[in-house]
């Protein structure tokens, strides 16, 4: 892994959950191979293999992280290229992603209240509503500009419903007016 070769460690690490199925290193490395799928943007299969150590390990101590690496995955997903360039509003894109990870992160917190990870994600929590709002502003925008003005203010009612103490709230508000 140091010298970059992630593949070859990822065979490595699944070889050793065949060999030792139920020592804590195979456990560990049912952790280990998402974290490092994720890092070569392997995000679907890091989520289906996050998604079966959760399954298979409901009460390991280790199954926050796994609920958080969820969270961080999926909110990776919705991230471009373009963000480093600050070209377009990532609120401006499919948000199915943002939803996700906004609900692994709502997991995390009901099930781990305690767990370290639950601090962070509600952080988290914040800026993804906040995009998700954004993003209903942006719809709200494009139905206004269209003329489709009752279509608009449904979009606006939803942001102040749906996303109350948001940013995007007096925006939708002066929208409506």
């Amino acid at each position: 892994i140091d010298g970059g070769a992630i593949e070859e460690a990822i065979k490595t690490l699944e070889t050793l959950q065949a060999a030792y199925p139920s020592s804590k290193f195979a456990i560990q490395a049912k952790l280990d191979i998402p974290y490092y799928l994720y890092k070569r943007d392997k995000f679907d299969e890091a989520l289906d293999k996050l998604n079966e150590f959760i399954k298979l390990y409901p009460n390991h101590f280790s199954t926050s992280y796994a609920y958080y690496l969820r969270g961080i995955i999926a909110e990776s997903k919705s991230k471009s290229i373009l963000d480093d360039f600050d070209i377009t509003d990532n609120a401006q894109r499919d948000t199915s992603s943002v939803k996700a990870a906004f609900n692994y992160y709502i997991d995390l917190i009901k099930k781990f209240p305690n767990s370290k990870y639950s601090e962070e994600s509600k952080d988290k929590l914040i800026l993804l509503r906040n995009i998700l709002a954004r993003h209903e502003l942006f719809i709200a925008i494009f139905y206004y500009k269209q003329e489709a003005f009752i279509a608009s203010i449904n979009r606006c009612k939803y942001i102040i419903e749906k996303f109350p103490n948001t940013p995007s709230v007096p925006a939708a508000l002066h929208l409506i007016a």
